[in-house]
């Protein structure tokens, strides 16, 4: 049985003639080295049901590529080109390749569409050899992604492991007695995250940072993404559908380049090759946008939340009961 939409479309406003073209031209850029892989087949029709809400399979061998000219001229909107760029950037990367051919086609589409993002030059600075210029510009917009403040030459080091100089004995602490709330809660869920990943506490000398700690690993727990590669990556993608910030230069790509063309992005970060789930993806991307709760947002309260039931917090919050991983269903 084909997945079902427990999502809402991550694109609500547009037409059958757009929704082709721009299925068209992710086609187009996953096949500039050949032909569509599995995987890319695979991406291509989850996009079709989680980005547009098509619940009739994709029929793949009947779909019609979009030249960059085809695509800007059947799409004005700009709301929508920007999605449409973003679902073609994706595409050149399905296989786990940085493929110099399939980057230079997705820069003609921004450049056919008018758009001007960083990730593009992210992108464009990668395929041009300059690997670490790049990363470390993911660096930067994930950090201002995250905390609203600019970073030059960022010490993302530093701020993701503050308590190595300064422990925060009160804060670990706290968030050591969230083990003993109730069954079900999201603060117990929350707590046993950490403690069956062998994670150091926010507060704790090798504790990552609150600011990032707690909304992070908060999009884990309610999402059900795992802290596997897979999980990892998948959790970023939720997270660049919850809070559109930077989601592609800031979350997207960083966590592609790191867990699935295998580049590790920072000593922090670890790395791992193939592990872009083609479906789940898309799954994971409409999720974040369904979801009615942005735990990067300012002035989000962790401790508001930790004793409310889990289940009935991702219902508050547009997230399915069960989680949103379809992995083992």
């Amino acid at each position: 049985m084909p997945p079902q939409l427990n999502v809402k479309p991550f694109v609500s406003a547009a037409n059958p003639q757009q929704v082709a073209a721009i299925l068209g031209a992710m086609c187009r850029v996953a096949e500039t080295s050949g032909s569509l892989s599995e995987a890319d087949g695979r991406a291509l029709s989850a996009a079709s049901l989680y980005m547009f809400g098509q619940t009739q399979p994709l029929d793949l061998a009947n779909l019609k590529p979009a030249s960059p000219d085809t695509l800007a001229a059947t799409i004005g909107e700009p709301a929508l080109r920007e999605d449409a760029l973003k679902f073609v950037t994706v595409m050149a990367f399905i296989d786990g390749r940085l493929d110099k051919a399939k980057i230079a086609n997705v820069l003609d589409y921004a450049k056919a569409l008018g758009l001007h993002e960083r990730y593009i030059d992210e992108i464009a600075e990668a395929a041009s050899g300059h690997v670490k210029q790049a990363l470390a510009d993911m660096v930067r917009a994930n950090l201002t992604s995250i905390t609203g403040k600019e970073f030059k030459d960022a010490d993302e080091t530093a701020w993701l492991l503050p308590y190595d100089k300064s422990p925060d004995p009160a804060l670990a602490e706290r968030c050591r007695k969230l083990g003993a709330l109730p069954e079900g809660s999201f603060g117990l869920a929350f707590y046993n995250h950490y403690r069956n990943n062998g994670y150091a506490f926010p507060g704790e000398p090798t504790g990552l940072n609150a600011g990032f700690g707690f909304p992070h690993d908060t999009a884990h727990v309610v999402s059900g993404y795992d802290t596997t590669p897979r999980g990892e990556l998948l959790v970023s993608t939720f997270t660049a559908g919850m809070h559109p910030h930077f989601p592609m230069a800031g979350h997207i790509l960083p966590v592609i380049f790191s867990w699935h063309l295998g580049i590790q992005i920072n000593p922090v970060a670890k790395s791992a090759q193939g592990t872009l789930d083609p479906e789940e993806f898309w799954h994971a991307y409409a999720g974040g946008k369904t979801a009615t709760i942005d735990t990067f947002a300012p002035g989000w309260d962790f401790w508001a939340y930790v004793e409310t039931p889990l289940r009935e917090l991702r219902r508050q919050w547009s997230i399915p009961e069960d989680g949103l991983d379809r992995k083992g269903r």
